[in-house]
């Protein structure tokens, strides 16, 4: 790296001002521009540039991140032809020598949420869960969500959907009604920009909302909790990582509240909320795992 401050290019896949997931990278970003680095942000709303703006990205930078599992298969198809620059993948879990993912477990406080969900409905109800791209970290929240519906309620119907487009409010909309019409009571949605029109049906069916990524019940009584996980706090993970020279994989759970918890709507009953809790330290204890996947069937309107 020399004496110069080292470059650091970080790619966010999407617009700016649309949607939780890539505000908080940008907080992230923000937080760690006291850390000894030069930080340029660049913004890529279209998937099929991904690969072509990493690569653009590797020739002016010391490290390149790459925010969320959408930058998994081109930071895996460029890193190998720059071995002398670092690509951390947030939300990742590729592989490569130059290669390292700095991780916010989102299926801990989703399988949380599912639980509340589970415990919120009645036996043999419905819950939904609702996402854009089925990337990698996507996926592993929809298991985690999956299995504490499960856990909590055996025989609750889960109705899992991906729209295919995480900044899309009318398509987000449009699969949110339908899953209100097919019986769901309330939503664990894992959506961006397309969040507003999830919100829109979910208030015109009377459903409830579970958040991810920020604390969504503080903004709309909607939302009967939120799935938190900061992964602003993997931004600057990847950045103090690379200038330490310990570039290696790093998970953040639940055992570090300031970036992965279950948040609580006023209106969560508090013995409710003791079970949340009570679950919550069976996994901190190793006595509960959160699996990583879900065989159960896809669900489409």
């Amino acid at each position: 790296m020399g004496t110069a401050r080292p470059r650091v290019v970080a790619i966010l896949f999407g617009q700016p001002g649309a949607g939780a997931f890539n505000r908080a990278g940008a907080e992230g970003l923000a937080r760690a521009a006291a850390l000894p680095v030069t930080i340029e942000t660049v913004w890529e709303p279209v998937p099929a540039r991904r690969a072509e703006t990493v690569e653009a990205a590797a020739r002016r930078a010391d490290l390149v991140i790459a925010h969320g599992g959408q930058g998994e298969q081109a930071v895996a198809a460029v890193a190998p032809a720059f071995p002398d620059v670092a690509f951390a993948v947030t939300q990742g879990r590729i592989a490569g020598p130059n290669i390292a993912g700095f991780e916010v477990l989102q299926e801990q406080s989703a399988f949380l949420a599912g639980a509340l969900a589970g415990w919120w409905i009645a036996a043999g109800e419905t819950a939904a869960h609702l996402s854009g791209e089925p990337v990698p970290p996507g996926l592993r929240g929809r298991a985690g969500f999956a299995a504490g519906l499960a856990h909590a309620n055996p025989t609750a119907r889960l109705l899992s959907g991906f729209c295919g487009n995480q900044h899309d409010p009318a398509l987000a909309e449009y699969w949110t009604a339908a899953q209100a019409r097919d019986g769901a009571r309330l939503q664990f949605a894992m959506l961006d920009g397309g969040r507003d029109g999830a919100l829109a049906a979910c208030r015109a069916s009377g459903m409830r909302a579970i958040g991810n990524v920020r604390d969504w019940t503080q903004e709309a009584p909607v939302f009967l909790a939120s799935a938190v996980a900061d992964n602003g706090v993997a931004m600057w993970a990847a950045i103090e990582a690379f200038l330490a020279g310990r570039f290696a994989d790093r998970r953040i759970g639940l055992e570090a509240p300031e970036a992965v918890r279950l948040a609580l709507a006023a209106d969560v009953p508090p013995a409710l909320a003791a079970r949340v809790a009570a679950l919550q330290a069976a996994v901190l204890a190793g006595e509960v795992t959160v699996p990583e996947a879900w065989s159960g069937p896809a669900w489409t309107p």
